[in-house]
């Protein structure tokens, strides 16, 4: 494929006000700030980013992504019925001139500026279609449970598939070699803008229905996605308790 020579690449963060647990989460307060100020002002800090969009479904949410005025960072109106932030993401950048797109999750409020500087790298580079992280699960308890996706991926850091359940399985006690083996999906992905609007034309395929899980859709037609190794799992926010959390991190961090 023909590299990349110049780039323009946009950061959309989804931002819906329906949360089951946590109704209204972008305007969640956290150290006097609301939720989506606070990921906005983390993401403008990433050096690659040519534009911040927040995609929301909730004029609430877009005025206040207007009275916080952080620089580079607008909201723009999507519908309330889509069935994934990537197709949210997809309606937003309709009619921006972009050669990438990077999905920040909204709910990620220490989110890593480096992190996206390395995703935007990646994309730019011509070589992947997407590209994502992942971290190592240290602990039984994750590697175990439902809600944490697990990823598989290759010497080329390429995405083999992606599960709820324990993959790849050990099959015998006692195999050597195994630490750093199980690795844990991070949310966020940057997309080519033109493989973007290639993925939410598709319908949704058999695994992903099953798991639950809209990169599955991606692997099905054969997209090329790169798994980028952090340290770092993050700290989303989905229960008044994760707020508390993040509220501990950001004083902890001298930035509360």
């Amino acid at each position: 494929m023909t590299k990349i020579k110049t780039s323009r690449v946009l950061g959309v963060i989804p931002a819906r006000w329906a949360s089951s647990r946590l109704p209204g989460k972008p305007l969640a307060m956290i150290a006097g700030k609301p939720m989506i100020q606070r990921v906005a002002e983390r993401v403008v800090q990433a050096k690659s980013l040519d534009a911040v969009l927040v995609a929301t479904d909730d004029r609430r949410i877009a005025d206040a992504v207007a009275s916080f005025a952080v620089p580079g960072v607008k909201a723009v109106m999507t519908r309330a019925d889509h069935p994934s932030g990537t197709d949210r993401i997809a309606e937003a950048m309709a009619g921006v001139s972009c050669d990438a797109v990077i999905n920040i999750q909204g709910d990620e409020p220490l989110m890593d500026p480096e992190l996206i500087d390395r995703l935007a790298a990646v994309i730019t580079s011509g070589e992947w279609d997407m590209a994502t992280a992942a971290a190592p699960i240290t602990n039984q308890a994750d590697l175990n449970s439902s809600a944490v996706v697990k990823v598989v991926f290759g010497r080329t850091g390429q995405a083999l598939y992606f599960s709820r359940a324990v993959i790849p399985h050990v099959r015998d006690a006692g195999t050597p070699d195994v630490a750093n083996t199980h690795w844990r999906h991070i949310g966020v992905y940057a997309y080519r803008c033109d493989y973007l609007l290639k993925l939410v034309a598709e319908p949704p395929c058999r695994l992903e229905n099953m798991e639950k899980l809209e990169q599955l859709r991606a692997l099905y037609i054969g997209c090329r996605m790169n798994v980028l190794q952090v340290d770092d799992v993050g700290v989303g926010v989905d229960t008044p308790e994760d707020i508390i959390k993040i509220e501990k991190r950001l004083k902890e961090l001298g930035d509360d």
